[in-house]
């Protein structure tokens, strides 16, 4: 499908929050996916994701996920700079405000007269672990979550008892999760607890681990796996169909 972009600046808890809409140029009623990017917020690479799950026929949200504490339109590079950068953020945002940015996000694109009602999620890295933390939001009927970082160690900043491993049994939407056995933000003992935390729990999901390093999916730099990636973006397309499409 031939796809559009245009910006959005939606109002949050937390400040104005930037977010891109990519979705089909045909008129038409699609479901939402809100795609959380990696710490470095609109690179590159992210926007190839969210214009390819567009051409799949979605309406793809991609927020700032750092909106407080940057200016508007901050993309951080692929070097120690920006890795400093984006991971100081990411220890400085309370996860409670990405749910009350989450909110936002569903509450826009269920009021656009282009979206169907249907909202699900996806992200990588620490947008991993934001499109896992959206799904305690009963909207979110689908969540792709790819090597989401910081969900076993319990450690980003919340309120006690608040952390995503803890409220893991509040998910109700079905989970698509998938790591790379070589990813050393995400040892094997991490994974195991996520993974038992899921069946204690409940929750709806898939497990898929390949030989690959964090980001393997990211088409620049040395750790990119096309083979991979174009597999993982097939079965992403398919879980969303099924979920939000239905």
């Amino acid at each position: 499908m031939i796809i559009q972009n245009h910006i959005e600046d939606l109002s949050t808890a937390s400040g104005m929050m930037r977010t891109t809409v990519y979705r089909p140029m045909a008129n038409g009623c699609y479901p939402a996916v809100i795609f959380y990017s990696e710490i470095f917020q609109l690179t590159a690479p992210i926007v190839r994701t969210a214009s390819i799950l567009a051409g799949h026929g979605f309406t793809v949200l991609v927020p700032e996920v750092f909106h407080e504490l940057n200016p508007v339109g901050t993309v951080l590079g692929y070097d120690d700079v920006g890795k400093n950068k984006g991971n100081a953020d990411k220890w400085a945002k309370p996860l409670e405000s990405h749910d009350t940015d989450t909110e936002a996000l569903i509450a826009f694109a269920k009021a656009q007269r282009y979206c169907n009602g249907s909202v699900g999620a996806m992200g990588v890295c620490i947008g991993g672990h934001l499109a896992y933390r959206a799904a305690l939001n009963p909207d979110i009927k689908a969540a792709v979550c790819l090597y989401a970082t910081d969900i076993h160690s319990g450690d980003l900043p919340s309120k006690p008892g608040n952390d995503s491993l803890a409220r893991t049994k509040d998910i109700q939407g079905e989970l698509m999760m998938v790591w790379g056995k070589q990813d050393p933000h995400i040892p094997i003992a991490g994974r195991q607890l996520v993974h038992q935390n899921l069946l204690d729990s409940s929750v709806d999901f898939s497990w898929q681990e390949f030989n690959a390093s964090h980001a393997f999916m990211r088409d620049e730099g040395d750790r990119y796996d096309p083979e991979l990636a174009l597999r993982v973006y097939a079965q992403s397309v398919a879980f969303l169909n099924r979920l939000l499409k239905s």
